[in-house]
């Protein structure tokens, strides 16, 4: 039986070489011409927070990494409730619908890996 030589690299990471295991919920708008589009990310008590994992490193950035390479945006940040940290919010800005297609083709996979559905907007 032959193996696959193919892997399947599908991962969101805070800090570079830590897999983030909380599943987001995320929000989708694109433009009416469909040239640009926004996704806001919303992790609640993301791993990267534990004290297990605070030696890995300092938060630099929301990393998506697929098959194709790797997607990314600096505009992350914490919600704090008594001082804890408790949630992040992300957000990724699309500027062309090529980036848009690019970005679908990751949450398509990543959506299918980690349970997540797609309703659309009423």
């Amino acid at each position: 039986m032959l193996k696959s030589i193919f892997t399947t690299t599908l991962l969101i990471q805070f800090v570079r070489g830590l897999e983030e295991k909380c599943i987001p919920d995320v929000k989708l708008t694109r433009a009416k011409d469909g040239a640009s589009g926004i996704a806001t990310f919303l992790f609640d008590n993301p791993n990267v927070f534990d004290a297990s994992t605070a030696a890995e490193g300092d938060v630099t950035g929301m990393f998506m990494v697929d098959d194709e390479g790797e997607l990314s945006t600096t505009d992350v940040n914490a919600r704090f409730s008594n001082g804890k940290p408790q949630a992040i919010e992300s957000t990724y800005v699309m500027t062309s619908p090529e980036q848009w297609d690019r970005f679908m083709r990751f949450m398509e996979s990543y959506g299918e890996a980690n349970g997540l559905g797609f309703k659309a907007a009423a």
